[in-house]
């Protein structure tokens, strides 16, 4: 099987869409039988069957290198000239529509992973008409797939409830050897010049208006010293006030692990999350996280792992957190650790994966995927 993933949710400093490729792209590397090629925007063209294919794609200012691609028929072609057997979208945008033109064109199925909630995003800035645009949209652009996958239930019920059909639920992993425990280290708070006892909780990730930073930073506030906030995902590496350090994105693995396995919890406010991998990654530091009731968070966190405040605001932030310090930390690390090994490894995920595109190979496809066109 040689199966291409296209998305343009690839770039220097991305977080989530790229570790899943290439966390995706590590295990294939060790399946029998199936090869894997990436194509994603980039300087030049260059396609390499097997490797990461880039298409040229101009920058996008201020968005942390992200490229937009403009050349439908390019990237259509690049994917003909590939010959894959399976290909799967990561995006809404144009690499989605030349995958679904390509894969109507060579007759193998075209797979759509939503990891983004474009509804959602567009509500954001038109409202209710917002919201109905983008789900018009999906229903089209999706129609033209064999099948979608969703990371979380709540994406997968929006997309139902969209009247967009052939969704099922696909969670991602985490690399449960390089997120481990052992990767902690003592001095942390000596290298942040933070005292020894103190309460160091980390957010990490892009610094995005969804993420809500300045509700964590105000939640942290509320509870002051010996509470401090680590943001990993800025510019630089410095101290923004009394109770909050920042340091730069960690697109190194291993640094980015022993920072999480260094602190005592991961921090989460984000309201738009899609799935949510930092958790995971947290989880398999053994790290408890607490996190607001928002988008795909409350899948993933509970009593037995951690704590999910009451509701998106400072004060019942500040209150989970207190609470969180009030429970057994170790306990909920170790149970968030098993629950890691148990469910989220990427092997075992991967698997699930590769059945599910073994399954659409040996399938007729749909005839409606014929008749749509954008």
């Amino acid at each position: 099987m040689h199966l291409v993933d296209t998305t343009l949710f690839y770039a220097p400093h991305s977080g989530g869409v790229k570790r899943y490729l290439h966390e995706k792209r590590r295990s294939l590397a060790h399946t029998p039988q199936v090869t894997h090629t990436l194509l994603v925007p980039g300087a030049s063209d260059a396609l390499i069957a097997g490797g990461i294919s880039t298409l040229a794609a101009p920058r996008l200012p201020h968005r942390a290198g992200y490229r937009w691609p403009l050349r439908r028929r390019a990237w259509r072609a690049a994917l003909i000239a590939l010959a894959p057997d399976l290909i799967e979208a990561g995006d809404p945008y144009l690499p989605a529509l030349a995958s679904s033109d390509a894969a109507r064109q060579l007759g193998i199925p075209a797979v759509a992973f939503a990891h983004s909630d474009l509804p959602r995003l567009l509500g954001r800035y038109s409202g209710a008409a917002g919201v109905r645009a983008g789900e018009a949209w999906l229903r089209r652009l999706y129609a033209r797939f064999d099948a979608v996958l969703a990371p979380s239930q709540v994406i997968a019920q929006r997309l139902a409830a969209a009247g967009i059909a052939r969704v099922s639920v696909q969670p991602l992993g985490v690399d449960a050897e390089a997120f481990h425990p052992r990767q902690g280290v003592l001095d942390l708070r000596v290298q942040l010049g933070l005292p020894a006892r103190t309460r160091l909780l980390l957010f990490a990730g892009r610094l995005a208006a969804e993420k809500n930073i300045p509700l964590l930073r105000a939640a942290v506030r509320r509870l002051g010293a010996p509470y401090h906030l680590l943001l990993v995902g800025g510019r630089d590496a410095r101290r923004l006030d009394a109770t909050t350090s920042m340091l730069p994105y960690e697109a190194d693995t291993a640094r980015l692990a022993q920072l999480i396995a260094s602190c005592d919890a991961l921090l989460h406010a984000g309201t738009q999350e899609t799935f949510g991998m930092v958790v995971l990654e947290a989880y398999a530091c053994a790290r408890p996280v607490v996190a607001v009731p928002a988008g795909a968070l409350p899948e993933l966190v509970d009593d037995a792992v951690g704590v999910l405040a009451a509701d998106v605001s400072a004060a019942a932030l500040a209150e989970a957190i207190a609470a969180l310090y009030a429970r057994d930390r170790a306990a909920l690390g170790a149970a968030a650790r098993a629950r890691i090994e148990r469910d989220y490894a990427w092997p075992r995920v991967v698997a699930q994966q590769l059945d599910t595109y073994r399954a659409l190979l040996h399938q007729p496809r749909p005839a409606a995927l014929a008749g749509v066109a954008l």
